[in-house]
């Protein structure tokens, strides 16, 4: 008796609704037994989210599922893979395409079908795109909630910082046609994800993609600010992706005093950096719509023990390999900025006047460490 290969499951996410409508029906189209699964987080004002089920033809079934401590994405994750299985178990469904609702990212929903499903196989993710939309939703510094899109009432993430997420996490863009999108579009598009596949949604590849196949591992190691692998240096149809790298620190304040400008100069930027004050904290810079997200993503593998470095993930070792410097170890600056009409040589003289001086930096760490802690209204949550 072979062993149950399981039901594939792919993914498809985006902000760009009407878009990922038109992907998620020609796949319905193109492989025969497919079947859509869709939570509307609409209705979470009543305390509810509102499952469909449908396949070509039409819809099969529709449900509502409670919210969980008040939150629609909770509610998803807790009958994502209950539905899934009841597909499995019927034995004619040939794939089940998951349609995420516009602002839930694709990363926490993957790791559920991966790891809770036990007869299911994750084979994709798609972010679906209208590339045409793609700078308006990069700019759009909204929260969700004014936007009417949060998942839950303590939702704080914005527009272009979410769809940034969705963008950057999936190996495939399955694109719509766009009267209006053009060569500059394109070209952020590719700027932004170097590494992604990109399909036409009326594609032959589309129905192939859906099979191609998921490494989990790999997808969440590229949004990992201690390992992403960062967009390259690129410049096409007037958009620029300009990478900083340096290996010495930022004075704490000098950096605090340039964040908006910095902020506001690209429609994205992202990347890890070593604030002078705290030597030994990786800080993980995500930028987009105006907005700064700045966390702490914990310490620089040379602040570690030789013992810790087992205990951290093989992508990790190996970027910090990468970036090896002999005195300060993975310690540097690793900025990525990318935009239409990028300034290269303003962001690298503002941020190289954030780097601490010669005589700062031959004054050493315990020096450092008695700066003015200007990111500590950032950084110290109590």
């Amino acid at each position: 008796m072979t062993a149950d290969p399981g039901l594939p499951v792919v993914i498809v996410c985006g902000l760009h609704a009407e878009a990922r409508a038109e992907v998620v029906l020609r796949l319905l189209r193109a492989v025969p037994g497919s079947v859509a699964l869709h939570h509307d987080h609409a209705t979470a004002v009543r305390g509810t989210v509102r499952r469909t089920v449908r396949d070509a033809s039409g819809e099969l079934s529709a449900g509502e599922a409670p919210l969980v401590n008040d939150c629609a994405c909770c509610a998803l994750r807790e009958d994502l893979v209950p539905e899934l299985e009841r597909l499995a178990a019927d034995g004619v469904t040939r794939l089940a395409v998951v349609e995420l609702w516009d602002s839930v990212e694709p990363k926490a929903m993957a790791e559920v079908v991966a790891v809770h499903g036990e007869h299911l196989v994750l084979t994709n993710v798609f972010t679906a795109v209208d590339p045409a939309l793609l700078l308006p939703c990069l700019g759009n510094g909204d929260d969700l909630a004014d936007a009417g899109l949060a998942a839950a009432p303590t939702d704080q993430r914005t527009v272009a910082d979410t769809f940034a997420r969705q963008l950057e996490y999936a190996p495939v863009l399955v694109l719509v046609d766009s009267e209006t999108a053009d060569e500059e579009d394109a070209a952020l598009l590719s700027q932004l994800h170097g590494t992604a596949r990109h399909v036409r949604a009326d594609s032959e590849e589309l129905g192939q993609a859906a099979f191609a196949g998921f490494d989990i591992r790999a997808a969440a190691a590229a949004q990992d600010p201690t390992c992403a692998l960062l967009p390259q240096e690129a410049d096409d149809a007037g958009v620029s992706t300009f990478v900083w790298r340096r290996d010495r620190p930022f004075h704490p304040e000098r950096l605090y005093g340039a964040l908006e400008d910095l902020t506001c100069a690209a429609a994205r930027s992202r990347g890890r950096f070593w604030l002078a004050d705290r030597p030994d904290t990786l800080l993980a810079w995500d930028a987009a719509g105006g907005a700064l997200s700045v966390e702490s993503a914990g310490p620089w593998l040379a602040a570690l023990p030789d013992a810790a470095w087992e205990m951290v993930t093989p992508e990790r070792r190996a970027a910090a390999a990468v970036d090896w410097h002999p005195e300060n170890g993975d310690r540097g600056q690793h900025l990525v900025f990318t935009s239409p009409g990028l300034d290269r040589d303003g962001l690298a003289k503002l941020l190289d006047s954030c780097l601490l001086t010669d005589a700062e930096y031959a004054a050493g760490p315990d020096a450092w460490r008695r700066l003015p802690p200007a990111f500590a209204s950032l950084l110290d949550h109590t």
